[in-house]
């Protein structure tokens, strides 16, 4: 990481409640060294919008785990856009879309949404903190995220 503490906004997007998973995500986060703004459950996507524009936010994880991911986070990147975060870093993570998808396909979704990654249910958050680390080292570098 730079030498400036990176913020990133947590929560659980829509009418969605699961809390727990992203709760221990954060703490996780806290842990690794990272200044985290949890926003809780039933967070509309405008209140983490609002939040990352507020902390000056590096970056912005959603959690979904009631299906409804898909619906929840349509146009996200476009609102970040229009306050100003244009190349604010977007992960989004959970069981997505309702029904039995292949991941790929999901995750595809998600990526053509303008998320720079997307986690599926049961992600180990070294992972994320991995990708957090090296998507964050690619910015310093002018790229968009890290190749996989």
């Amino acid at each position: 990481m730079s030498e400036r503490q990176k913020t990133l906004i947590t929560g659980v997007i829509g009418s969605d409640t699961h809390i727990v998973g992203n709760r221990i995500l954060s703490m996780a986060l806290e842990k690794a060294g990272y200044k985290v703004v949890a926003l809780g459950a039933l967070t509309p996507a405008a209140d983490f919008i609002k939040a990352a524009v507020e902390t000056s936010a590096n970056a912005i994880l959603v959690s979904s785990l009631y299906g409804q991911g898909e619906l929840d986070c349509r146009g996200f990147r476009a609102l970040c856009i229009e306050a100003g975060l244009d190349d604010i870093l977007l992960y989004v993570g959970g069981n997505l879309i309702v029904g039995k998808h292949p991941w790929p396909v999901v995750e595809k979704i998600f990526l053509d949404m303008g998320f720079d990654r997307a986690a599926p249910p049961g992600l180990r958050i070294e992972t994320v903190i991995e990708w957090l680390e090296r998507d964050f080292a690619a910015r310093e570098q002018g790229l968009r995220r890290a190749k996989d």
